[in-house]
């Protein structure tokens, strides 16, 4: 058995299950689950219908890893559109199965474990696939302290020059995931120096780019490199259909960035067997090549969030994010010290469920910055979600301090 795997930390939704396994929820109420980040808006019925029509020819022969070139093309064509940037869909395009399969198995093909510490950075709180990936490749992972004032965006400075001189891969998550937080170009300016400096790679999960609240849609990285003049060296940018155009079981989204690290990249999936079927590229090209569809979608999250959020900052740390389907709420502070005990009463008393944010970062130099907060995905329909604010609300009212649960 592969000894790495025993370096792998429970998932947090497996850690939630653990935690509700003794409570039996209030029987009166339905239950309303703000725990996973699972799109739950209507699939526009264009894309099942691209899917369906591609089943005839489909399913008859093998995909090659690549992708077909009419893909690749409609993938660069919304990056045209969308950053204003021409990039080589031969060479620096790939499809890929989802955003999560293409951030684990880039670190498998970056990542040289023989390099004496080898170091992979994260954010914290991060998504957990940043971890596992890291660790499973062989390299030890560096947890970045966030910075509560602003949104808790990494702290780079905070880095020790010893910790870059050993990293090989850096993770970037904008907007972020549970923060909702999207990196400004300075932030941007200051990375890149330090992969200029470093010779790291940088990977920038970009999924959430499409649903936004401010009139700016959120800077990506490859943008961020055009706007300031410097060629796309070691940095790949991932996104992915699943949100932006709630197709989360099609398993589709894209890689994009220096076309020497993705011709390494495609080599590595070729022998892991990660071709995307044809009749998910043909679902895959129509969804890329509408927008009409996604600005519907954005709309949808804009008005669910402007109802939701102020029912909820009565009783809770929380704002609109930047961008994203999150709310990152501090909970009270008779709370702070124990969010997954709040989560706990919470689900016991309302049948509501959120995700505690300690089980979405690590303990590093003795603090959890997740800790005394909870990630709520607004995923579900605005009527849903006001009523699990409500009943959030009086939970709250009711428990302002922690009560055994």
């Amino acid at each position: 058995m592969n000894p790495l795997l025993s370096r792998l930390q429970p998932y947090p939704f497996e850690r939630l299950r653990h935690l509700f396994a003794s409570v039996s929820p209030n029987p009166a109420l339905r239950p309303i689950s703000l725990g996973i980040g699972e799109p739950k808006h209507a699939t526009p019925t264009f894309i099942m219908q691209a899917l369906s029509n591609a089943l005839g020819t489909g399913l008859a022969a093998y995909p090659a890893t690549a992708g077909e070139p009419a893909l690749r093309q409609a993938c660069a064509a919304w990056v045209e559109r969308r950053y204003g940037l021409t990039l080589d869909a031969a060479t620096q395009v790939l499809p890929v199965n989802g955003s999560r399969e293409a951030l684990f198995a880039l670190a498998q093909t970056v990542i040289d474990p023989t390099r004496a510490g080898a170091t992979v950075v994260s954010p914290n709180p991060f998504y957990q696939i940043y971890e596992g990936a890291a660790l499973l490749a062989g390299a030890t992972v560096h947890f970045v302290p966030s910075d509560p004032s602003r949104n808790f965006a990494p702290d780079w400075d905070s880095v020790p020059v010893a910790v870059w001189a050993h990293t090989q891969l850096v993770f970037v998550c904008s907007p972020g995931n549970p923060t909702g937080a999207v990196m400004p170009l300075s932030e941007w300016e200051k990375l890149f120096a330090l992969s200029d400096r470093h010779g790291f790679v940088i990977a920038s999960d970009e999924c959430y780019s499409e649903i936004y609240f401010r009139d700016e849609p959120p800077l990506g990285g490859l943008e961020a490199a055009s706007r300031l003049g410097r060629p796309l060296d070691r940095l790949i940018a991932f996104t992915s259909l699943s949100k932006r155009s709630n197709v989360p079981g099609l398993r589709s989204g894209f890689v994009m960035g220096d076309a020497s690290i993705l011709r390494q990249f495609l080599l590595y999936r070729t022998y892991h067997g990660s071709a995307m079927s044809p009749v998910v590229q043909a679902a895959s090209i129509a969804a890329w090549n509408d927008e009409a569809h996604v600005v519907d979608n954005r709309n949808l999250y804009r008005t669910k969030f402007a109802q939701v959020t102020p029912v909820l900052a009565e009783v809770l740390d929380v704002q609109l994010p930047d961008a994203s389907f999150y709310l990152w709420a501090g909970v009270p502070e008779g709370w702070q010290a124990d969010d997954a005990a709040f989560a706990k009463g919470l689900y016991a008393q309302e049948h509501v469920t959120v995700l505690p944010g300690s089980y979405l970062a690590r303990e590093f130099n003795g603090i959890n910055p997740g800790r005394g907060r909870v990630r709520m995905a607004l995923v579900a329909e605005t009527a849903e979600c006001l009523e699990a604010a409500g009943r959030i609300a009086r939970f709250v009212k009711q428990h302002p301090k922690k009560v055994r649960t």
